[in-house]
C-alpha cells in the first residue's frame, strides 16, 4: 500500500460517499484513475465495504455499555460473530485476552431496552454469562484512522 492508496483510504473514511474526483483531488489523481485505485483497494480487501454511520442520538439510543461475555466450551470468533450479528444494539464486539472471551460495545434507549438486549446475547448459544459496565459519561472520544 502507497501514499495514494492511504489517501484513498483516508478520503473514504472521511465520507464514504465521496465522489470519485473527490477522492483524485485528495490522492493527486484524476477521477477515473481513482476509481480505478479505489476499486483495487475494494478487490484487494484492503476496504471491506462501505457503511452509514447513524448518531445514536437520532435514534434517541443514549445508553451505552461494556459488556464481558463468557462462553460455554471453546466457540471460535466465526461463531460468536454469527450469534452475535443480529443483535441491533451490539455496536462492536471483539475476543479479548484475560477471563472474558469477548468483549462487546452496546448502545439502548434506556436501562430496560439495555436489559432486554443484554437478555439477547445471554440467549445466544456460546455465551454462558455476561458482566456489564453501564457508562456514565464520555470523557474522550477519537475518530478512527
Amino acid at each position: 500500500m502507497d501514499d495514494i492508496d492511504q489517501a484513498v483510504i483516508r478520503c473514504v473514511l472521511r465520507n464514504a460517499r465521496a465522489t470519485y474526483a473527490e477522492i483524485g483531488k485528495a490522492a493527486g489523481l484524476s477521477p477515473s484513475a481513482a476509481k480505478r485505485r479505489l476499486d483495487r483497494l475494494v478487490a484487494t480487501g484492503a476496504i471491506r465495504g462501505f457503511s452509514a454511520l447513524v448518531d445514536p442520538q437520532a435514534l434517541a439510543w443514549h445508553t451505552e455499555a461494556f459488556v464481558e461475555i463468557y462462553c460455554k466450551g471453546n466457540p471460535t470468533p466465526a461463531q460468536l460473530t454469527k450469534a452475535l450479528e443480529d443483535i441491533p444494539e451490539v455496536i462492536e464486539a471483539c475476543t479479548v485476552s484475560g477471563a472474558a472471551d469477548a468483549m462487546l460495545y452496546m448502545l439502548a434507549r434506556d436501562i430496560p431496552h439495555l436489559e432486554q438486549a443484554i437478555q439477547r446475547v445471554r440467549s445466544t448459544a456460546p455465551v454462558d454469562r455476561t458482566e456489564s459496565a453501564i457508562v456514565l459519561s464520555r470523557l474522550l472520544t477519537r475518530p478512527r484512522l
